[in-house]
């Protein structure tokens, strides 16, 4: 599915996809869900348009082939394309500190393989752009094997699709950066697929009360499925949102995780919680030029703001392990996919999306 200018519908084509190089992997893939940040580059809006393009990065499938020097993937194994990487040799990869990786970390400006910086989709002998690494909107994709990771193949790919962006995203913003604690308070900004993974978390850690924050009402009662307990709409209120929640909250919640990439949500988000122990954790990516700005006396008082990047996972080392953790029925997925429609009706699963429409949409390659 080519999107072969901004803002246009993608259209089915039949493309060549090469042969993998060295240090590389070819992946069939069996299933895509739809995340808002292909819909973001797709529009190229606010950032350098790079087309025509291959979009998708929230995905499943199958090895085909690999390349030279790959020995930890082999073709049949089945697999989760990630957009950020894991080298396994660069400061980051070998510090326990962090899951950036100085030479995978996502790029979205990069439109060709690392290797030899060119492309391996074409059509006619034209190329066509990667996505982030993973391009996983086509039946075969070729990824650096850094941004492969290995599954148990006892996992229904469907259901797995979505560990590979959305879920472990806002799952991991809470249970490995925030790490709320048994009955705690969290406010969660933005309902939306990683919003909703992000409480889930919360649900998962004991949280005794999920405030979700968000400016559109029907999102509430599907909300509740996730742990949310309360919900707030910023546009009812006439003072701010933080000052809403910490009377909510006798002054504030002990954990809260923004994920909607609005700065103001972000400063919300930080000043809702409470002093002496409340920690904030920004997860959704603002616009580029955008300030944070708030009294330092608030952190002065014993508040904690910290980011991360895709729940603080590494692709290779900790993704087997969260697709076991479903397999052993300790996390919920299946609930996130609220719409499926097959490969040849991608452009519905972005109407969907723009209308604000369900949670996650799976696209199933096979018809």
């Amino acid at each position: 599915a080519v999107a072969w200018e901004a803002g246009k519908p993608l259209s089915i084509e039949t493309i060549e996809v090469a042969p993998p190089q060295k240090g590389e992997v070819r992946l069939r893939i069996l299933f895509n869900s739809l995340c808002r940040s292909d819909v973001y580059w797709w529009d190229a809006k606010d950032q350098t348009p790079l087309f025509p393009r291959i979009l998708g990065h929230e995905a499943s499938g199958i090895v085909e082939s690999v390349g030279e020097g790959v020995t930890h993937l082999k073709p049949g194994d089945h697999a989760l394309p990630i957009f950020t990487g894991e080298c396994g040799e660069c400061t980051y990869c070998k510090s326990e500190e962090s899951n950036l990786c100085e030479l995978l970390r996502i790029n979205t400006d990069r439109g060709v393989m690392l290797s030899d910086g060119k492309t391996r989709f074409s059509k006619n002998g034209q190329p066509i752009y990667h996505f982030v690494g993973t391009s996983t909107f086509s039946e075969y994709t070729v990824l650096h094997e850094g941004c492969v990771a290995k599954i148990n193949p006892n996992a229904p790919l469907d259901k797995v699709a979505i560990v590979s962006c959305g879920f472990c995203t806002g799952f991991g913003a809470t249970v490995n950066v925030a790490k709320p604690k048994p009955n705690n308070t969290v406010a969660v900004f933005g309902l939306g697929a990683v919003g909703l993974a992000a409480c889930e978390g919360a649900r998962v850690s004991g949280a005794s009360r999920i405030i979700g924050v968000d400016l559109l009402p029907n999102r509430f009662e599907q909300a509740k499925k996730f742990g949310v307990t309360d919900f707030v709409n910023p546009k009812d209120h006439n003072k701010p949102v933080q000052e809403v929640i910490a009377e909510m909250t006798n002054g504030g919640v002990d954990r809260a995780i923004e994920c909607t990439g609005s700065i103001q949500a972000s400063i919300s988000a930080f000043e809702c919680t409470h002093d002496g122990w409340g920690t904030a954790v920004l997860v959704g990516v603002p616009k580029k030029d955008v300030e944070f700005k708030t009294n330092p006396m608030k952190f002065m008082e014993g508040r904690t703001l910290k980011g991360t990047f895709y729940g603080h996972y590494r692709p290779r080392t900790d993704i087997p392990g969260v697709v076991e953790k479903y397999l052993n029925k300790e996390l919920e997925l299946d609930k996130f996919i609220t719409h499926s429609v097959p490969f040849s009706k991608i452009n519905t699963a972005f109407d969907l999306m723009l209308k604000g429409e369900g949670i996650r949409c799976l696209i199933c390659m096979e018809e």
